[in-house]
């Protein structure tokens, strides 16, 4: 048997499991029929002083010189009772316990035998009582005997061996306690192939599996972990993995390689389920290791940021502590959080990071999918697709398969033998890849507007322009180029619109996300603001981790709240206050994606943050010319406007925002509903006057010119 010292403690490897049960049942025959023989021997005394049964304090045992001692049994070398027995150091003696307590896994009949021999017709399960009268001759032996049920005992210790007390019964003594052999241990002995019943609602077992055609790591890392793994297998030298990164996909199947490799199954447990029940967390771990350590399997816990959250640093203590006295294999924690380095637990822990892959990579990952469904896209839109969205391989081929079917679905009664999806559809289905976690802590805007619906000065629509050509050729620019690393931070695209409400900034925000087919997120900030210390910080932080992954435009509409410029420290919250908007700097310095600040004074903005600004656009009233253009595009085509509406006159005396001119044209329409169904110039008027109602300001008859009349 190969074993290896390590750190002055032996590492032993286990027996390979298979299902077949040999002719002498795994190596337990000897065992087994030395117990039948002592079971023998002790109904032949029973039945001998049948008559002195009734003598109060007298047993059978007491009553004969019949030794328990028999021929010394021989243990196959290779079998798991002699892994076992090397392995826990346990005597002959407690073979003969593990055995008693493995008779009625293997034949109910112990059961009766064990109930006779009891004297309870219910006690079918051995009790310390009995194993001692089974195998000590003497009160003496008895005695000396009861260390191997104490909790330093190698069977109690390791919990190999569980003591049971009588049921309902509140005190118990040791004696009257039952004897129950770990499920494990159990199916070690009996080579019983599958998953411990107590690890399924937090577990999965998985059959090697491999993947031809993904690679979720560089090829030349690919090889070299293998060959670090396959070395450590061999050698049963424990090692600790780390894959750090938002793939979660990539990081189990590389997993499920490794696992190939090895030609072991891949046990894997999710720690955030784990936590749902603190009061067996620490029982599920160590019997983790142990279903990995007896049964040849690689080990994955996932989810481990969930160890670091405030609530669960107890947990996370305990769970250092059995990585540190448990782990004999090789173990792969799996986080999206760099790894904290500790005092205790995960010494040697290697890092194998897990990032989105490169665009030149996605743009292949695209190509082959697109391909292997027969699916035509132009250069440019490949660009796009593979620029634009940080997806997955995994991600890439789910948004193939489902821009497919939406376009079979959208095409149903189409006349073409084979419909194909169109660019926006692949586009939507990479949307709709990421995006999930920001959902929870944002609210998603569809984009409804295009360059055709906004109205600005030539300026400000030559930024907004500008804007997306930064989005468009940001891979090019950064990567391709080198920019990206000549810049530490700021690689991010951070926008200030600035001006009055109904202004256009909501609009133009919509506009570039139509334009860059991403989705848009709103923050909602009086979720995020809080008065509690420290709290803010926490949601921002979930804020821009969950952004990080979602492919989308963060929205901060009224940003003065968070953005404002830091006030002079005269108490404790103005000295938090400060902080937080320290700490936002850093988020937005960090943060690589797409993010569009609002405010209605400029003024109002920390310069400090202004300075980390890509763009800054002043969105101003619209002048004359502008209104009349928002006038003229404000009406959808379908709309019954009639010829005679004054537009230009509207343009001329009334001076609104878009938003204004966008109410009026639908109050006007809901009324014109009501009153013939022409959208005509009394119920523009009409609209108006209601308008300007809800402004607190009155309409001048002047400005009215020859509609003065209408109401």
């Amino acid at each position: 048997m190969d074993s290896t010292a390590e750190g002055g403690q032996i590492f032993t490897k286990p027996i390979s499991q298979e299902i077949e049960i040999s002719l002498d049942l795994n190596g337990l025959q000897p065992l087994l029929q030395r117990l039948d023989w002592l079971i023998k021997q002790a109904i032949h005394v029973l039945q001998t002083h049948r008559k002195a049964e009734g003598e109060l304090g007298v047993s059978w045992l007491q009553k004969t010189d019949i030794s328990s001692q028999q021929t010394s049994i021989q243990i196959r070398l290779d079998s798991a009772l002699a892994w076992l027995q090397r392995t826990f150091g346990l005597s002959a003696f407690d073979l003969d316990i593990l055995a008693i307590a493995l008779a009625p896994e293997l034949d109910r009949h112990y059961e009766q035998l064990y109930a006779y021999l009891q004297d309870d017709i219910s006690n079918k399960r051995p009790t310390v009582d009995m194993v001692l009268n089974l195998l000590c001759s003497s009160v003496p032996e008895k005695l000396s005997r009861r260390k191997h049920f104490t909790t330093n005992s190698p069977l109690i210790n390791h919990r190999l061996l569980h003591l049971c007390p009588e049921p309902h019964q509140q005190q118990s003594t040791l004696l009257s306690h039952r004897l129950i052999l770990d499920s494990q241990v159990v199916r070690l002995l009996l080579h019983q192939p599958g998953l411990d019943s107590r690890l399924t609602s937090c577990c999965q077992l998985l059959e090697p599996t491999i993947y031809f055609d993904t690679l979720y790591l560089k090829a030349d890392v690919q090889t070299a972990l293998e060959a670090l793994l396959i070395e450590d297998w061999q050698k049963q030298q424990p090692l600790l993995l780390y894959f750090q990164g938002t793939d979660s996909t990539g990081k189990r199947r590389t997993a499920q390689i490794l696992a190939k490799s090895l030609d072991v199954p891949l046990l894997i447990a999710d720690l955030a389920r784990m936590v749902e029940d603190k009061a067996t967390f620490e029982e599920k771990l160590q019997l983790l290791w142990r279903e990995a350590w007896f049964f040849h399997r690689l080990l994955y816990l996932d989810n481990l940021d969930i160890l670091y959250l405030p609530e669960n640093q107890i947990l996370y203590q305990s769970f250092l502590r059995e990585l540190e006295e448990n782990n004999r294999g090789i173990t792969i924690l799996a986080g999206v959080q760099n790894w904290i380095p500790t005092a205790m637990g995960a010494t040697g822990l290697i890092t194998v990071p897990f990032t989105v892959p490169k665009s030149s990579q996605r743009r292949q990952c695209w190509q082959t999918h697109l391909k292997a469904a027969q699916i035509t896209v132009e250069d440019r839109e490949l660009d796009v697709l593979s620029d634009r969205f940080l997806l997955t391989p995994d991600q890439i081929a789910d948004a193939v398969a489902t821009a497919y079917n939406t376009a079979r679905w959208q095409q149903i009664n189409s006349t073409k033998e084979k419909p194909l999806p169109s660019f926006l559809n692949l586009c939507s289905a990479a949307r709709a890849q990421s995006g999930h976690d920001l959902a929870s802590l944002a609210r998603k805007i569809e984009p409804k507007y295009t360059w055709d619906d906004i109205v600005l000065h030539p300026n400000q629509i030559t930024q907004l322009q500008d804007i997306c050509k930064e989005a468009e050729y940001r891979d090019l620019v950064h990567q391709k180029w080198g920019f990206a690393d000549k810049l530490s931070l700021g690689k991010g695209l951070n926008v200030l619109f600035s001006g009055s409400s109904g202004t256009g900034k909501t609009m133009a925000a919509e506009v570039i996300a139509h334009q860059l087919q991403l989705d848009l997120y709103k923050i909602d900030l009086s979720q995020i603001v809080s008065k509690y210390i420290g709290e803010t910080e926490k949601n921002l932080n979930r804020i821009f981790t969950a952004a990080t992954n979602s492919n989308a435009i963060l929205f901060f509409d009224e940003a003065d709240a968070l953005f404002g410029k830091r006030s002079e420290v005269q108490d404790a919250r103005d000295r938090y206050a400060n902080i937080e908007v320290g700490y936002l700097l850093q988020k937005m310095e960090e943060y690589e994606g797409i993010a569009i600040l609002t405010t209605n004074i400029r003024s109002n903005i920390d310069e400090a943050f202004e300075r980390r600004l890509r763009f800054i656009i002043e969105f101003t009233l619209p002048d004359t010319k502008n209104r009349h253009l928002i006038w003229q595009r404000v009406f959808p085509k379908n709309a019954p406007c009639s010829h005679n509406l004054d537009l230009e006159l509207l343009a001329q005396n009334f001076e609104l925002t878009g938003a204004n001119i966008r109410y009026i044209a639908l109050t006007a329409a809901f009324l014109a509903a009501d009153d013939g169904g022409v959208i005509e110039m009394v119920h523009l008027i009409r609209a108006m006057r209601r308008e300007y109602q809800k402004m607190g300001q009155i309409i001048r008859d002047k400005d009215l010119g020859q509609y003065v009349d209408l109401r």
